[in-house]
């Protein structure tokens, strides 16, 4: 099964009230712990695994080329913004080593955000800058920011892994401590006024 994302937002219909959605698409390593982790924050309503980012149709664990290991998240505008997501999301993994998370390697578990508008785009971009000039973890930020492109839902077995088996591996922890601080008013006025000047 797969989802061709096209908009941030859709709408859902629930009890003939149309309510607005919010979808985030994310890679951060294996993606049982990212969605044991990511399925309780307030205000997501509901997320599945999957493989994205990548090159090859109809992908599979065994077979997904150049696609990472990903999870796709639906949650509610109302209650939470994307960038709350994104800074959850560099909370929960290591976004300053390419390739890797914990004991799992390779570019199947890289960083990456998959935008699906401009919107988007820009938010994560500005939440990495943030990231990187925080200093939160030893070294700059490597996440993938690419456009969102289909995503194949992972198999059965692997969709909510751990709340199905409690005890099975993860390398995805919350860090209480941390927390994401913004960047000076006057350091973004810089990079506005720097921006024209500097080669694309």
């Amino acid at each position: 099964m797969t989802t061709t994302a096209t908009a941030g937002t859709s709408a859902a219909t629930t009890a003939g009230t149309a309510k607005a959605t919010e979808t985030a698409i994310l890679a951060g390593g294996c993606f049982w712990g990212m969605q044991d982790l990511l399925r309780s924050y307030p205000g997501v309503l509901s997320t599945r695994v999957g493989y994205t980012g990548g090159d090859v149709a109809n992908a599979t664990y065994r077979n997904h080329g150049t696609h990472a290991e990903g999870i796709e998240v639906i949650f509610d505008p109302a209650v939470i913004t994307y960038r709350d997501i994104l800074e959850f999301f560099f909370q929960i993994h290591d976004p300053s080593t390419p390739n890797r998370q914990g004991n799992d390697m390779g570019s199947s578990y890289r960083s990456g955000i998959y935008y699906l508008d401009e919107r988007q785009k820009q938010i994560a971009e500005d939440t990495i800058a943030d990231v990187d000039a925080s200093g939160l973890w030893p070294g700059k930020v490597v996440t993938e920011v690419a456009p969102a492109g289909p995503f194949w839902e992972a198999e059965i077995e692997h969709q909510d892994y751990l709340l199905r088996i409690p005890n099975g591996y993860t390398c995805h922890f919350v860090r209480p401590k941390w927390k994401l601080p913004k960047r000076g008013a006057a350091a973004k006025i810089g990079e506005m006024l720097l921006k024209p000047f500097q080669k694309s």
